[in-house]
Parts: structure tokens; C-alpha cells; sequence
């Protein structure tokens, strides 16, 4: 859970971690704490000031692995096995005030993440875990949020703490084991005075510390999520296709490999990318006199990973503002 986008009045879902371990013979491309897909339409607009509670639903499956050049690594009963669905519930609080920082709303959030399944290591024998355990938790000290006529701005920056379960090649791992420290910039582009067309963008950069009693350093990571949309019901409501691209920026740092670690037939080298897409669509909770909350779900296909897994992401989010805004 890293940071997450929001709408007019819309904030959606904040990141915690999911990991996937990819060993291979030189290398092993190991996932940071970024969850893909987290934002989407609106990433680089922050809500009017106020509390917000939020409860998001987080289901990613990796339906194949892909080597460097794009191509499906086959992979024998067993290893398949553990190429299964996860899924992440993370309640989030975001508090949004009126205080000005450099001429932007000051805000800040914390998202603890709880999850009843972990996929670890594609490649490594894995037990299947169906108990909810606390995951890392992802905590954002720092989120400025500008508005200008026609578009929106949105900076600041977040870190993950290690309160999972985390054990080296553990088979019941709930954290990654290391700290994951981001920055992260967007922007949102109205294309008219009402505001019923946009496209945003956000950038999320981050590095991590050494694993938990190991020497190995997960590369930096860039997270590119977005999305093209148009606004309904006076800004309530959203539609459109959002997106996510992500880039290993560095190479992992890593010790010798134990010689019983697994190698895959086909080499997984090199730093991993992936990109994805599809529909998104928020709709408001309310009666004639009041608004309750948004309810917001988005669906993107993944394509064109290289030296990952290759699959889908589905986030569903309900937002509700405390206390609930009246209409006039």
C-alpha cells in the first residue's frame, strides 16, 4: 500500500505489500511493497479537506511467468500450484486539513493490511495459508494536495514499516521483511471548465533496506498509475480506463544463493516490468439530502511483464466521509 489517488471527493485505496520472489540462476527479481493498481482515475487529486475512512479489497492472480523476453515459463504441477490469487482487505483513515503547506492542503494516512493468502515465491513449494494475518503496515507523515482551475497537483511521502510475519524462504510469511521508504508526484488534467474530462497520472519511487537477517537489498522501484476518465453527477461519479506500469530501476543487491535455492529452466535475468489496464467506475452512496460514500471498482489486465508474473488486479474501495457531507 503506498499512497493512493483520489477524486473530487474521492480518495482511493493506499498500498501495503505484496511480495513475489523470482530466483534464477545469476539474479532474483524480488517485488517491493508497491501494490499495483491501487490508484486510478484522478491519482493526482487530493479530497477537500476533512477525515476519511476507507475499505479496500485487493485480489491480484498471476495466471503465468514470464522470462526476460516476454515468453511463459513452463513450470510443473507443484510450482503452478503456487501462481494462485491473493487477497488483501486494508482499511485506510486519510486526514485531509485546512493547514497550508507551500500553498497546499496538508494531509496524512495510515493503512494497516490484513491478508488471508500470501505468494511468496512462485518458483519455491509453498503452503497454502487461509488465516487473516497483519501485514506490513504503510504510514504517508507527508501528502500535499494542490487545486488549480483546471487541474490538480499532488506530492509527498510515505514508508512501510515491517510488522508481518517475515522468516527467509518462510512458507507462512505475512510482511517482506524490510523497510520500503517512497516519494511520489502526480497530476490530474481537466480538459474543460466543468471538469467532466481528465487524465491523470502519479510517479512512485522506492527503495528498501536490507531483508531481515540477510544481506539482500530489493532494487528501486518506479510506479507509474493513472488513468482517462469522465466525471458524471457533478463530479460524484467516475468512468473510465485506468492504468499501472512498473520498472525495477535498480538491480537487487544480493549475497551468494544457497545451492539448494531453486533455478528455473529458463533464466529469469534481468530487472522486471509489467504493464495494465481496464475499466474503472465510482458511483456515490446517497440519498436526495445526503452523501454517504463512493463506492469505486477497477479491473486492469496485465501485459508485457518481463522477469515477473503476469496476470490481474481487481480493487474494489468504499470511501466514506466522516462525518457524511450534506448536499444543499
Amino acid at each position: 500500500m503506498k499512497r493512493f489517488g483520489s477524486g473530487r471527493f474521492l480518495s482511493a485505496v493506499a498500498v501495503i505489500g505484496l511480495t513475489i520472489l523470482l530466483p534464477a540462476l545469476a539474479s532474483a527479481q524480488f517485488q517491493g511493497h508497491n501494490l499495483k493498481g491501487d490508484n486510478g482515475l484522478l491519482s493526482g487529486s487530493q479530497p477537500p479537506p476533512g477525515l476519511y475512512t476507507l475499505a479496500s479489497y485487493y485480489r491480484y492472480s498471476g495466471d503465468s511467468l514470464r522470462n526476460s523476453n516476454g515468453d511463459e515459463i513452463v513450470l510443473d504441477p507443484q510450482q503452478r500450484s503456487a501462481i494462485t490469487a491473493t487477497g488483501f482487505f486494508v482499511p485506510i483513515v486519510l486526514y485531509v486539513t485546512k493547514a497550508k503547506v507551500f500553498g497546499a492542503d496538508y494531509g496524512f494516512l495510515v493503512a494497516p493490511g490484513f491478508l488471508n493468502k500470501r505468494v511468496e515465491a512462485p518458483i519455491l513449494s509453498l503452503d497454502d495459508q487461509s488465516n487473516t494475518k497483519l501485514t506490513d503496515t504503510y504510514f504517508q507523515p507527508v501528502r500535499l494536495g494542490w487545486h488549480r482551475k483546471q487541474s490538480d497537483y499532488l506530492a509527498g511521502l510515505g514508508f512501510f514499516a515491517p510488522t508481518g510475519d517475515y522468516t527467509f524462504r518462510g512458507d507462512h510469511n505475512s510482511g517482506l521483511g524490510m523497510w520500503s521508504f517512497e516519494l511520489f508526484a502526480g497530476a490530474t488534467f481537466f480538459f474543460d471548465e466543468k471538469k467532466t474530462w481528465h487524465f491523470a497520472t502519479t510517479a512512485f519511487y522506492e527503495t528498501h533496506t536490507n531483508k531481515k537477517d540477510t544481506q539482500i537489498r530489493v532494487g528501486d522501484i518506479l510506479t507509474l498509475e493513472g488513468g482517462l476518465g469522465r466525471s458524471f453527477l457533478g463530479g460524484g461519479a467516475q468512468l473510465g480506463v485506468a492504468y499501472y506500469a512498473q520498472w525495477k530501476v535498480t538491480s537487487d543487491d544480493l549475497p551468494i544463493l544457497p545451492p539448494d535455492f531453486p533455478r528455473p529452466d529458463n533464466l529469469l535475468l534481468g530487472k522486471h516490468r509489467v504493464y495494465a489496464a481496464g475499466p474503472e467506475l465510482t458511483l456515490p452512496i446517497a440519498t436526495k439530502a445526503k452523501l454517504y460514500g463512493f463506492a469505486n471498482v477497477r479491473y486492469l489486465w496485465e501485459f508485457g511483464a518481463r522477469t515477473t508474473l503476469q496476470g490481474y488486479t481487481l480493487v474494489a474501495t468504499l470511501t466514506v466521509p466522516i462525518p457524511s457531507v450534506k448536499l444543499k
